[in-house]
């Protein structure tokens, strides 16, 4: 039956379909005169159309018009479609003498809802139990309404309409869980809750305001109490609050860290501010700024400016430290420019910064074991027909453990790409001559070593040293006989410096005193090489009975002449003398100490070798499908050493011998080497320094170092259980599959990892009795207690001391939509908790932030 509607109920149909969404808790109740329908069902309700406007249509199981009291009643299934909007609900009226519209969901015979009303448009569904509209005032009440917004879906118990834009909402939740959204769980695992909220909707993107709004997880109100919050619903982008960590230190107290605020700015920049705080004074202020330009560069700014509070004030153990870090790192893209390259890594922080951190992070990334930062900023210059490459640049290294820094401002190389010295006569190069190559460069580097209160003052400058370095490196090879490979080489040094020493004794002081000169100075120095080498193999074949195959032996010696003449000798002039306090003369190079370094002196005729040994073993094997597995027992191991004949004394050379082998499928790994001396040591009775005797055949261990790791898994041991037959029972939990024991008890594949590294060094010398030994073992690894939770650790026991060193535990929990984590370095200088909660969902990710967030996050504009 063809019924008219007016105008104004059709912009209420356009307007309601917009704007209805939101949560699911119990209603409110709404005046509605209703009467039982009596008229069958109709399809279809044309009503006339009128100006400007297009055809509605609805269709109910039973629908009426009461011409007197001005209702229209659709009831069962009821529909409405307009445009690209459809209604669906159970109930559905429309009052033209009040201007009121109402729908409402399926109830049950208590009056439960158990279907909400559907408003469907432009393929996005909006969900609410009951809903009223007045057309004259253009202002709408929902109940318990439902609406998915981005990735999250809002539920409020009371909703009202001021306009298009601006919605008012009464206790409502908000909530990313991906299973509650879906509708596979009746309760989400975390939501946010908050009394009064403010629903904004623009063109192009909406966004909630809310006053203080409290995390619930499990439907339990957790202490995670924000003042406001501004949750904004968009692609782009946006600002948010960073939520922190909280957890105690032993020396600081308790704690926020990471609390801050994150604005984005244009396209290419955003800003964090981060603040750590602690209850006994301490405080610290991180400010960050990332960049980007796509195709072009990236980069990011950041600082760590505190000051740490220990102790009681007025007690001798108070201590107040203000620490700094300021670092810059900067990446150009490939495709920019592949002639010019300018990349930077800035790290400077004060001497004390480490042992004084306020940051947590530091500590639980180990970097509060650091001795040394190094910076460098990088500008290369490559071109396109001069087959050569400029580098300008300029580094800051500082050792914790001196106080000092180096300081290189500016250094620049620039490197002639290898080229050959001769053509080829036949387009196949033979013979030494057209073999010679070429590698040359100049390197010129500003030196000064100063520590952090000099740093670039008149003192920094005026101790500044200026090299300059040239190389001329010339080689070539040939095969002789077929087998073996012969080279020949020779090496120039050039280097020029600003500043030379002069040595003296002073009788007044009694002690030898140096003088600087300030000049240009420099000296020259070349050496020869010649060497042949070869390789050799050998194989022991087994019986076949036996579980060996075969033994293979492959041994690369070689042996070399290096020649270079005596720089020390008075020709030269690059080595003076002066007489001690005892009045000996004692000679001393003009370039000690400085940046170009000294020349060698004595005379250098050395015969040098070196063994390279491969050793494998093919062993019968079932598993394998050929029959034999190959085993590596030495990767290789080295032998080396030399002969000077031109050395007064002590000709032979220390002896080094290195290893490297894998085992168990390449798991185990070993590195191994060993230093012995030929000479024989003695020590005088109550003397701890010795004397290297010219006594050949002592071979005393002067270096030995042993490296061991191993990596262990759950893969490595037994085979994976077949949980399907050897259980019957099967059930679901979070929607994951178990399976089922007759004593009820879920089985499932418990994952885990346990890398195991351990080290021994030795070292020892003439100058002590006393060697020096270093042995440790560490251990760090994972296991998945369930398939939600996961413990990791890490922790490293020095065998010497016989103490732990730094251990550290993590517990991580996945709770569907967001994760938590607890870390815990429970004894050492720095004892710390630290516990955290993140939402996992982008779009919580900037209003609530728990993780960087920032150009390298999807929809992120370039």
């Amino acid at each position: 039956m063809a019924k008219t509607v007016s105008k104004n109920i059709l912009q209420i149909l356009i307007i309601l379909i917009f704007n209805n969404f939101l949560a699911q808790e119990t209603p409110g109740k709404l005046t509605e005169n209703t009467a039982n329908d009596t008229i069958p069902k109709q399809d279809t309700i044309v009503l006339k159309k009128e100006p400007l406007e297009s055809v509605l249509q609805t269709k109910a199981d039973y629908n009426r018009r009461d011409f007197q009291k001005k209702m229209i009643y659709l009831n069962k299934n009821a529909q409405v479609k307009y445009q690209d909007v459809q209604i669906d609900a159970d109930y559905i009226s429309i009052n033209e003498s009040k201007s009121l519209m109402y729908a409402r969901g399926k109830q049950d015979s208590s009056g439960k809802y158990i279907e909400p009303a559907v408003i469907t448009q432009a393929g996005k569904k909006y969900e609410t139990d009951e809903f009223q509209y007045n057309t004259k005032t253009k202002k709408a009440i929902a109940f318990n309404a439902r609406t998915e917004e981005s990735e999250g879906v809002i539920v409020a118990e009371k909703t009202k309409k001021y306009n298009d834009s601006v919605f008012a909402m009464r206790r409502a939740n908000y909530t990313t869980d991906d299973y509650f959204i879906k509708k596979k769980d009746t309760a989400a695992d975390y939501h946010l809750r908050a009394s009064n909220i403010k629903l904004v909707k623009t063109k192009n993107k909406s966004s909630i305001i809310s006053g203080p709004i409290q995390m619930y997880i499990e439907q339990v109100p957790t202490p995670l109490i924000m003042p406001f919050a501004i949750l904004p619903f968009s692609d782009k982008r946006s600002a948010g609050i960073l939520i922190p960590s909280f957890g105690e230190r032993q020396d600081v107290g308790f704690f926020l860290n990471g609390l801050g605020y994150y604005q984005p700015i244009g396209e290419h920049f955003d800003l964090k501010i981060l603040s750590d705080i602690y209850t006994k004074g301490s405080w610290n202020l991180r400010p960050e700024m990332n960049y980007v330009k796509k195709y072009r560069y990236s980069g990011n700014f950041s600082a760590d400016i505190g000051t740490a509070v220990r102790g009681i004030k007025g007690l001798d153990d108070y201590g107040k430290t203000s620490t700094y870090r300021i670092a810059w790192r900067h990446t150009q893209d490939t495709k920019a420019n592949p002639f010019l390259n300018f990349s930077a890594s800035v790290d400077i922080v004060s001497t004390k910064f480490y042992n004084n951190t306020l940051n947590n992070n530091y500590i639980l990334n180990q970097n509060v074991l650091n001795t040394q930062q190094n910076s460098t900023v990088t500008i290369t210059k490559r071109f396109l027909k001069l087959p050569s490459t400029i580098t300008a640049t300029a580094s800051y290294s500082q050792n914790f453990a001196t106080g000092l820094s180096d300081l290189r401002l500016p250094q620049m190389n620039v490197a002639i790409n290898q080229f050959y010295l001769f053509g080829s006569k036949t387009g196949t190069r033979t013979g030494l001559l057209e073999n010679i190559t070429v590698n040359t460069g100049l390197n010129l580097t500003n030196f000064v070593q100063t520590n952090e209160g000099e740093l670039f003052t008149a003192a920094m400058w005026d101790k500044m040293q200026t090299g300059l370095k040239n190389n001329i490196a010339l080689g070539t090879n040939t095969t002789i006989a077929k087998y073996f490979t012969f080279s020949l080489g020779a090496n120039i040094d050039n280097a020029l410096t600003t500043k030379t020493i002069k040595k003296y004794y002073d009788p007044l002081l009694n002690r030898p005193v140096t003088e600087t000169n300030k000049g240009i100075s420099g000296y020259s120095t070349f050496s020869t090489t010649a060497s042949i080498q070869t390789t050799l193999y050998g194989q022991a074949n087994f019986k076949k009975g036996s579980a060996i195959e075969a033994i293979r032996h492959m041994v690369t010696p070689s042996i070399g002449f290096t020649y270079s003449p005596d720089f020390g000798g008075s020709g030269f002039g690059y080595y003076k003398n002066y007489y001690d306090a005892n009045g000996a003369l004692t000679p001393y190079s003009i370039f000690d100490g400085g940046i170009i370094g000294s020349p060698s002196s004595g005379m250098v005729g050395a015969l040098g070798f070196n063994i390279g040994n491969n050793i494998e073993m093919k062993v019968r094997s079932k598993k394998d499908s050929t029959g034999v597995k190959k085993l590596k027992i030495f990767e290789s191991l080295n032998l080396s050493g030399n002969y000077n004949f031109a050395a007064k004394d002590h000709p032979f050379s220390i002896i080094t011998i290195n290893g490297q082998s894998s085992f168990f499928n390449n798991k185990l790994n070993v590195n191994t080497s060993l230093s012995l001396d030929p000479y024989k040591i003695v020590y005088l009775p109550g003397q701890d320094t010795g004397i290297r005797t010219e006594d050949l055949g002592g071979f005393s261990v002067q270096g030995f170092n042993l490296q061991l790791s191993y990596p262990l898994s759950s893969e490595i041991f037994g085979e994976k259980t077949d949980y399907a037959k050897k259980y019957k029972a099967k059930g679901e939990v979070r929607n994951e599959n178990y399976y089922f024991d007759d004593d009820n008890y879920a089985h499932f594949d418990q994952a885990w990892t346990l890398n195991v590294n351990a080290n021994y060094a030795y070292t020892k010398s003439y100058a002590s009795r006393t060697p020096t030994r270093l042995a440790s073992v560490g251990l760090d690894g994972s296991i998945k207690l369930t398939p939600y939770w996961n413990i990791n650790g890490s922790t490293h026991y020095d065998m010497v001391t016989k103490q732990l060193a730094y251990t550290r535990i993590g517990f991580s929990r996945d709770q569907r939509s967001f994760t938590i984590n607890f870390n815990w370095v429970p004894f050492g200088q720095y004892k710390v908790y630290d516990f955290f909660i993140g939402i996992k969902a982008n779009i919580l990710s900037d209003a609530l932030k728990y993780k960087d967030r920032s150009f390298t996050q999807p929809n992120a504009p370039f």
